[in-house]
């Protein structure tokens, strides 16, 4: 999946525009209180794919979309399609597993920022790195790691990508240039740039992109990164995932900067908003930024504009905000919006997307078999993978 690198055309939509224009407008966070929660409106009040307000913003639980200008081609729309959608299968399902105590630990969902990995992923190269923190399930599945191997590492078997040892928080497949999910909130910013660092070093022309959570901005070391990236000119994306509560607590309440892009423009680094749950918005950010460092100019600081259906965990029940506000971003998702554009511009029929949809689910289906059957690691992988060095001493007496 990761081999395909479309381009935008050459003039954006009507709702493409109005949708960037949105987004970038949409740079102060408002308060408001519903049943005495306070809650955090960010992203344009636009359905996603459309120049239609969604139900919340117009009073209608039925909103009716129109037809969209599609601003790629249909085989780019139904790569996003499924690859969204396998994404939320796959974590609904490990979301239900949980709950059966058959994935144990921390356990950390993507369910509705799926549009924030899609995107990337088709605006990138063969052989860029991705590095992100703990909510990681879903780059190696947009990256082309099999399902199978995702599962089982939920499940802490062997046959995981990271061989039982990783969990639902350490995922890794450097097959795919996926650097890993890491449990430090913040500790991958600094990686994300010494990966850079070394891609420029061996002058491959690669680049890595490391994307955050808006609770990782307020870490020292973010700072520390960005001042190096800039001065050294790396080839390295930051991506914001700002989802609005970070663990648990709203952006608003936590930072005097709520437009979080803005932290880049400190340290002269290209900056801007994006309306995360658009994929086609944040293709052509990544894109843009994937030129610029590819010739050498440095870094970029994205911040995707998304949001979470589920808690921070499994074991938070958001009590933070209102069902009406979990709603409104529902009209919003960014599945139902490609669907809509894919639909609306006859690039395929209702049978034909329930043809993926029952791929994903077999595939789903598939993994988990998978998952359940495979054996647990053995003692002496205790022992392994810790240096690079097979038989390095020290390791055990």
């Amino acid at each position: 999946m990761a081999d395909t690198k479309v381009k935008a055309a050459p003039k954006k939509s009507t709702a493409a525009k109005a949708s960037t224009g949105a987004a970038a407008k949409a740079t102060k966070a408002t308060k408001g209180k519903s049943n005495g929660v306070e809650t955090i409106a960010q992203p344009d009040p636009v359905l996603p794919g459309t120049d239609k307000p969604n139900a919340a913003a117009s009073g209608s639980d039925t909103p009716t979309p129109e037809a969209t200008q599609p601003s790629f081609p249909k085989e780019t729309y139904l790569q996003w399609y499924e690859q969204m959608q396998l994404m939320r299968k796959f974590e609904d399902k490990a979301g239900q597993l949980y709950g059966q105590q058959k994935i144990k630990g921390f356990c950390h969902l993507y369910i509705g920022q799926e549009a924030c990995v899609a995107g990337a992923v088709s605006a990138l190269e063969k052989g860029d790195k991705y590095i992100t923190a703990y909510r990681d399930h879903a780059h190696p599945l947009a990256l082309g790691t099999s399902p199978n191997a995702v599962m089982a590492e939920l499940f802490a078997k062997a046959t995981g990508c990271s061989k039982g040892k990783g969990g639902s928080m350490h995922m890794f497949d450097k097959e795919v240039g996926f650097m890993g999910g890491h449990g430090i909130v913040g500790g991958q910013v600094p990686m994300g740039a010494g990966i850079a660092f070394a891609e420029k070093y061996n002058k491959t022309g690669k680049l890595c992109i490391c994307s955050m959570g808006d609770g990782a901005v307020r870490q020292g070391a973010l700072h520390e990164a960005f001042n190096m990236a800039m001065l050294w000119k790396l080839p390295v994306i930051f991506v914001i995932e700002n989802n609005g509560y970070a663990m648990g607590t709203s952006v608003a309440r936590t930072s005097n900067v709520t437009d979080l892009y803005k932290i880049g423009l400190s340290y002269d680094m290209p900056s801007e908003p994006v309306n995360g749950m658009r994929v086609e918005d944040v293709h052509e950010a990544v894109a843009r930024a994937a030129e610029r460092a590819r010739a050498g100019e440095g870094p970029t600081l994205l911040e995707f504009k998304t949001y979470r259906y589920k808690g921070h965990s499994m074991s938070d029940p958001a009590k933070y905000r209102t069902k009406e506000e979990l709603e409104d971003y529902r009209h919003r998702d960014a599945i139902e919006g490609v669907r809509h554009t894919i639909l609306t511009n006859n690039m395929a029929t209702e049978a034909d997307l329930e043809v993926i949809d029952e791929r994903v689910k077999a595939q789903v289906a598939e993994s988990v078999e998978f998952a359940e059957n495979s054996p647990y690691p053995t003692p002496d992988e205790l022992y392994k993978d810790v240096y690079v060095q097979a038989d390095y001493p020290y390791i055990h007496d």
